[in-house]
């Protein structure tokens, strides 16, 4: 398998529901985060390479699937482009307002605070995500302000950067269609999925506490 979708798209843009709406359309796996947490000890280092700038071997990172979302993907979106030539990008995206609303009571505290007592897995995956958000937050994270500049700048760099006919700019209230007419492919007969909302994310790592 070859990737046929690279999503550029920065965590709590959609990117649950776009990894399974892409899974439904290709017919084989994306790799998302929740990918990574199963094979830690073996990719967070190569992520870790990425993160320094460093040459991956992107085919053995995602042997076997048939797209890519979520971090750290999307912060290594322009490597992994440039590995696969052929592959649709997907830029997901929606207002910084409420992308910081969602993501400083999700994904961010997880960095900010994390959990007192980490496997030595998951202290690794703490150390490569803290290293790889300096290329997307040079600023840091935690003010809002700074946050969300880093957030639009993102944004533009893949707009500016990627070829228009390569480039799918999609906000999750989209739905299928511009997905499947990006990819030359029929609209499922089903809703589009709906996954990991903040309050899904928020009672999941309570319960882990």
């Amino acid at each position: 398998m070859t990737l046929k979708v690279i999503g550029a798209g920065l965590g709590r843009t959609g990117t649950m529901s776009l990894k399974l709406a892409l899974e439904k359309l290709l017919g084989g796996p994306c790799y998302h985060m929740t990918e990574l947490f199963e094979h830690l000890e073996e990719h967070t280092p190569v992520w870790y390479q990425a993160a320094r700038g460093e040459s991956v071997n992107w085919d053995k990172v995602f042997f076997n699937y048939v797209a890519a979302v979520d971090e750290p993907v999307s912060t290594q979106w322009e490597s992994i482009m440039n590995h696969y030539p052929d592959a649709l990008v997907v830029l997901s995206v929606r207002d910084a307002d409420s992308w910081w609303k969602s993501a400083i009571a999700t994904i961010l505290p997880v960095k900010i605070n994390p959990l007192d007592e980490l496997s030595p897995a998951r202290q690794a995956w703490l150390e490569m995500v803290l290293e790889i958000y300096k290329t997307v937050y040079p600023e840091g994270f935690q003010e809002e302000d700074k946050a969300k500049a880093a957030f639009t700048a993102h944004i533009e760099k893949v707009k500016a950067i990627v070829l228009p006919e390569r480039l799918l700019v999609w906000n999750v209230s989209q739905g299928w269609e511009p997905l499947c007419e990006a990819l030359g492919l029929p609209v499922p007969d089903e809703p589009f999925p709906k996954s990991n909302t903040t309050e899904d994310f928020v009672a999941r790592r309570a319960k882990n506490v």
